[in-house]
């Protein structure tokens, strides 16, 4: 009744304005006050907020956050030996109260302070403690990309214009393979595309996203009959189709292991590759029966497509068979699904492994399906490849599934020498920026003629290791050395990583772990709704056959160079005690440069170190404005800020 009097004097269009900016102002306190933290609105943040400050090198970041609170780290604090003597790593099973999970835009509880988080300042903090650890600290700036590269979705080693223009040659795919930047290498930050957002859960993410994190809308008219992406409203829907299986993936994968009942999804087969793998679904509905996929395509005119498969939480990488081989260990993977060519993908596939392959020259007759047929069966007998099946399914689309032998009889009993036996080699022979073979690699055999013994079914070959590899380099570890290195990790994760770490881990999906050893770290996250890309550096004990040996997946590089993946691919970056060799050969800005570009916005990077390298490393985090915590004195546990300091554009100028 007073309100109705005070407005009694005004017109009719007065009281109506004052009565909707009254009730705006009810509304807009109501919700601050049951609102569960006032740091999720960039409008109402604090003075300690990631969100606004004026001082910032780049407009729109937030001023670098105060010193780390000082932790002690024992002076004899070491890292774990190398994979030749992992059994020699201690394991700390203290245990403390846990910090609680830090949502991303919230200010630090009391513990989080207590353990040494950095909650918010200004920037000659971080500035101060990257002087004192011998670390100079760059006024970050966004990355200058060439033209017709949208900046969004840049990749260093992909993206080098001036260095494809100056190939002599495309023929090959030349300008598809890496060409990373020379000194100095970038040290710069790659900007989000306009709208973005945290990607949606799995699995919903399998067959949804969000169409401004991946603003790529070719794919939906150039593949509308295959039936791989479609937009609707504020999404890209995958319904599950394919170049080969218009009528859905799951109908494919079934109608797969009736022609081949051997396959045995998820026992026998475990780890498969798709080549040429469009969205990935192929790979994303494996998953449901056990099995790991590793789907690769290069970044060509198809846009985005490994963009939105990582995207939907699928695994997945840029890859192309030009010139060089794929970064994969010989003999590796129990089945390939498609591709070309046939001798490199003979390296990678496992003896007694199968090549499925689905494509018009199986079940078409024109001139061209039928002499790309001759050539195909003139090849896979060179490579002593066995036809094993080849049928049709309802909607008359035809698959062939050849097997890799598993002995080498068949190779010295060709009437021609064509393609050539490679020589035999000795030691390591890494496949990194290494030229395609011209010839036929042979496995490893045993003394009465047979090859190397296919693993036990999933998921018992996650505890075993086998020596699948030509030169048997994975002998030089013994099962007692794994044994150790998946239970030091079993216990390290279950009570440390889970219990004490500020890291939410239902919203982690793709993992990254840079310096994987025997995957035991994987592996003890095995149980999890998420997936780890296991990368063996490729100067270090080559145990990446081993890794696959085991069930999982995983990639040789070099981390002072970017990885083949698109910026925002993973939710956890995982490193442990690889950081101080890596700065012998190149710049920690640069490292840390690269962990920011393809970590997600309000994900995890976790560092396992001594106190030398994470106090070098926590300054340089923090100046790009990551919460930081150190944990039980020798992790470093960082939280990207998530803000939008600058426009995407769409290229650059």
């Amino acid at each position: 009744m007073a309100i109705t009097s005070a407005l009694s004097f005004l017109s009719d269009r007065k009281r109506r304005i004052v009565v909707s900016v009254f009730l705006f102002l009810l509304l807009s306190s109501l919700f601050l006050l049951f609102s569960p933290a006032p740091a999720v609105l960039p409008f109402f943040s604090s003075p300690s907020s990631h969100l606004s400050s004026s001082s910032s090198p780049i407009a729109g970041f937030a001023a670098a956050p105060p010193p780390l609170t000082p932790v002690s780290v024992p002076a004899n604090a070491s890292p774990p030996e190398t994979p030749l003597d992992s059994s020699s790593r201690s394991n700390d099973r203290g245990r403390s109260t846990p910090p609680a999970a830090v949502e991303v835009g919230g200010s630090a509880d009391a513990n989080e302070t207590s353990t040494g988080v950095s909650a918010g300042g200004d920037g000659a903090g971080a500035a101060a403690a990257a002087a004192a650890a011998g670390v100079a600290v760059p006024s970050w700036e966004v990355c200058e990309v060439g033209t017709g590269v949208v900046a969004a979705d840049y990749i260093p080693c992909l993206d080098n214009v001036k260095a494809v223009k100056a190939l002599k040659s495309l023929r090959h795919m030349e300008h598809r393979e890496r060409h990373c930047p020379t000194a100095p290498r970038p040290r710069c930050l790659v900007p989000l595309p306009p709208g973005y957002r945290s990607p949606l859960p799995w699995p919903r993410s399998r067959d949804m996203i969000w169409y401004n994190n991946v603003p790529h809308p070719k794919l939906v008219e150039y593949k509308k009959d295959q039936n791989w992406v479609r937009k609707f409203g504020n999404y890209f829907v995958f319904p599950g189709g394919g170049t080969q299986f218009k009528a859905g993936v799951t109908k494919y994968i079934r109608f797969i292991q009736q022609i081949m009942p051997n396959i045995q999804w998820g026992t026998h087969t475990r780890t498969v590759l798709d080549v040429g793998c469009g969205v990935a679904s192929f790979g994303g509905y494996l998953l449901d029966r056990n099995v790991i996929t590793m789907s690769v395509a290069p970044k060509d005119e198809h846009e985005a497509q490994i963009q939105f498969a990582l995207e939907r939480g699928i695994p997945a990488l840029l890859a192309v068979i030009g010139t060089q081989k794929l970064p994969f260990p010989d003999n590796s993977f129990d089945v390939i699904h498609c591709g070309k060519p046939l001798l490199e993908l003979n390296r990678v596939l496992r003896p007694g492994g199968y090549y499925i392959w689905s494509a018009t020259p199986v079940y078409r007759r024109a001139k061209r399906d039928e002499d790309d047929w001759n050539v195909m069966v003139t090849l896979t007998k060179s490579i002593c490849w066995r036809t094993v099946v080849k049928s049709k399914d309802v909607n008359r689309i035809g698959v062939v599934i050849y097997q890799k032998p598993t002995s080498n009889s068949c190779y010295f009993e060709r009437k021609k020498n064509e393609p050539p036996l490679c020589p035999s080699m000795k030691g390591s022979h890494s496949p990194w920026y290494a030229p395609l073979d011209s010839c036929l690699l042979l496995p490893a055999v045993s003394s009465s003629g047979e090859g190397n013994s296919w693993p036990i079914s999933w998921p018992e070959r996650l505890n075993i290791k086998y020596s699948t590899t030509s030169d048997n380099v994975s002998t030089q570890f013994s099962q007692k050395k794994i044994d150790s290195d998946t239970k030091h990790w079993k216990d390290l994760v279950s009570e440390v990583y889970f219990n004490e770490f500020a890291v939410n881990w239902s919203t982690i999906r793709n993992v990254m772990d840079m310096n994987a050893g025997f995957g035991g770290f994987a592996a003890s996250l095995i149980h999890k709704p998420l997936w780890v890309m296991n990368v063996v550096p490729f100067d270090h004990p080559e145990t990446l056959p081993i890794i696959f040996n085991r069930g999982l997946i995983g990639v040789y590089h070099d981390w002072c160079e970017s990885f083949n993946t698109y910026p925002r691919t993973y939710d956890l970056v995982h490193m442990s005690y690889l950081l101080q060799g890596l700065t012998n050969r190149c710049d920690i800005i640069e490292i840390a440069a690269e962990i920011d570009r393809i970590l997600r916005p309000g994900k995890w990077f976790v560092l396992q170190d001594t106190e030398q390298v994470i106090r070098k490393m926590d300054p340089v985090l923090r100046s790009l404005h990551y919460r930081t915590a150190i944990v039980k004195q020798q992790f470093l546990v960082a939280t990207k800020g998530f803000w939008r300091p600058y426009s995407a554009g769409s290229e650059s100028r």
